[in-house]
């Protein structure tokens, strides 16, 4: 494969999932910009605490589109059809049973979550009522991140981002719908959720019955239930999942041990873990067509293709980094104020600027590394960093001789540092065991 046609497959899946990632904030936006015109604070508080609840399930259960683009990226390198319309099946099955069983215990998990979370009792009870309303669109939104995981491997990242798009375009509507113009108020935020769930798994489905030529890709049932089939699904999906508890760990503690430090410390933070979002938005646009192209490439057995894919897209990643580094290195206080106006966060930002950058480029490596993993489906590898990461950040929160706000910036800087080095120093290792495979 030519460069000229590896950088055009990179932008190709690139490009969409970077747009697709985009969108993602202005549903959180306008969720609160609904719950900020009720009347009361107490919705603005409500909204963060249920939304929460609910984006920390969808989180922990992200392997089930990784781990779908991942093995169908490799039966699509492999030319085996059959093979894909297994991989979906089984996902869209265990997609559907974890959605059912979360409905099933809905009422205890959100009393577990409301628990940990703490909040007020008027909160508490808006909260509660917006989770036991969404999770019943639970089934949808997992089956949907399910199909977009399998486009993804597919080779193509139109479809997902159309999908997103217009679920979350619907989830705009809908609320404003629910909320003002039926006369719901706050709960109508959760009822115009739950229906653009099962909206955008219409729309999923319709793209899918496209794309395959008028059929959804169904394999029968039989040999999915196949008991020895499941077995790498499953060995794959599960260090996804226990990666996600990782990372939720980290995320955890940098907001807990902020708000330790003052509430002009935590609004500070909230501020520069803005600037690292939307950094990830681009580089996760990158890490998504990183996990196509080196599945596709290790179902071809084709070391060639892998290891070009693999240098281009950490290429790409580094002109990525170096333009968002330079901008918040120039640019950092004055973007700020896009985010707040209050001038005393606004000086505690200034005084903690280089953590505006410094996370973004220590956790480039980490970010096409994921793809690459994903793609090689070596997610005990990704599990394995992620450990490392967590046992790093713990490790230096308690030993570090800088201390404060400056400390815990550093410590995750570390977690993200020790994340991509094990990558990287595993990757020829975990390349050779995906290609004789």
């Amino acid at each position: 494969m030519q460069r000229s046609d590896i950088n055009k497959n990179i932008l190709r899946l690139a490009i969409p999932s970077i747009v697709n990632n985009i969108t993602v904030p202005l549903l959180g936006l306008c969720d609160t910009a609904v719950s900020g015109h009720l009347g009361s604070g107490v919705y603005l508080g409500a909204i963060a605490v249920g939304a929460m609840a609910v984006n920390s399930i969808f989180w922990i259960l992200g392997f089930l589109r990784m781990g779908t683009t991942g093995l169908t990226a490799q039966a699509q390198g492999a030319g085996d059809s059959s093979q894909t319309h297994l991989l979906f099946t089984r996902a869209l099955l265990l997609a559907v049973s974890l959605g059912l069983l979360l409905i099933m215990l809905h009422q205890p998990l959100g009393k577990l979550i409301m628990g940990i979370i703490s909040p007020e009792e008027e909160v508490r009870e808006l909260a509660s009522g917006y989770f036991n309303t969404v999770i019943f669109g639970v089934p949808a939104m997992l089956s949907t991140m399910v199909i977009s995981g399998w486009f993804l491997g597919m080779q193509t990242s139109v479809q997902p981002m159309v999908i997103a798009i217009s679920t979350n375009v619907l989830n705009i509507l809908l609320s404003l719908l629910f909320a003002f113009g039926l006369g719901m108020g706050f709960i109508g935020t959760a009822w115009g959720t739950f229906a653009a769930q099962w909206a955008g798994l219409l729309i999923a489905l319709f793209l899918l019955r496209r794309f395959k030529g008028g059929r959804i890709p169904l394999a029968p049932i039989k040999p999915v239930l196949i008991r020895r089939g499941w077995g790498r699904f499953v060995n794959v999906n599960v260090y996804i999942f226990f990666r996600s508890f990782c990372i939720i760990a980290v995320t955890m503690a940098v907001t807990s041990i902020g708000a330790s430090l003052g509430t002009a410390v935590l609004a500070a933070n909230a501020v520069i873990m803005q600037f690292f979002h939307i950094f990830s938005y681009f580089m996760d646009g990158f890490a998504f067509a990183g996990e196509a192209l080196a599945g596709k490439a290790v179902g071809a057995k084709d070391r060639r293709m892998l290891d070009s894919s693999s240098l281009h897209l950490s290429l790409w990643g580094l002109g990525v980094t170096t333009l968002f580094i330079l901008i918040y290195m120039t640019c950092g206080t004055s973007l700020s104020t896009l985010i707040t106006d209050d001038a005393g966060t606004l000086l505690m930002v200034s005084q903690f600027q280089v953590w505006l950058w410094l996370p973004a480029l220590c956790g480039a490596p980490a970010f096409i590394c994921d793809g690459i993993f994903i793609g090689l489906t070596a997610t005990r590898a990704m599990f394995v960093s992620t450990l490392l990461g967590l046992a790093g950040f713990s490790l230096a929160m308690w030993c570090l001789p800088v201390g404060g706000n400056n400390g815990l910036w550093l410590a995750f800087v570390i977690y993200l540092c020790l994340r991509g080095v094990y990558l990287m120093a595993r990757y020829a290792s975990a390349s050779n065991a995906a290609l004789v495979k």
